[in-house]
């Protein structure tokens, strides 16, 4: 089975943080996220809603997918989210299927 690379943007409860990552497992990704197993920023910034995610074959097309949203103004990352998920619904539950 080939490997999956996911980019991904999450958020707190209120849509006030953006958080842009990479993993190759966004389900326990992003279980790590609503839980709080990680120290850092989505701990303490309560990132835990998934907004946005896009699926490569190869890892390293996904990390120059990161490294771009990371250096996009916020602006552009909430237009790319709004063009996929216009209400800013948690996607958790979509992945999970």
């Amino acid at each position: 089975m080939k490997k999956q690379y996911y980019v991904y943007i999450a958020t707190n409860k209120r849509n006030t943080v953006l958080y842009t990552g990479i993993t190759n497992d966004l389900r326990r990704r992003m279980h790590e996220h609503k839980n709080k197993m990680v120290e850092g920023f989505t701990k303490k910034y309560n990132v835990n809603k998934l907004v946005y995610f896009e699926m490569f074959n190869i890892p390293e097309e996904a990390i120059s997918a990161e490294k771009k949203i990371k250096g996009w103004l916020r602006k552009k990352k909430i237009d790319l989210i709004k063009s996929k998920n216009p209400e800013f619904n948690d996607l958790y539950d979509e992945i999970l299927r």
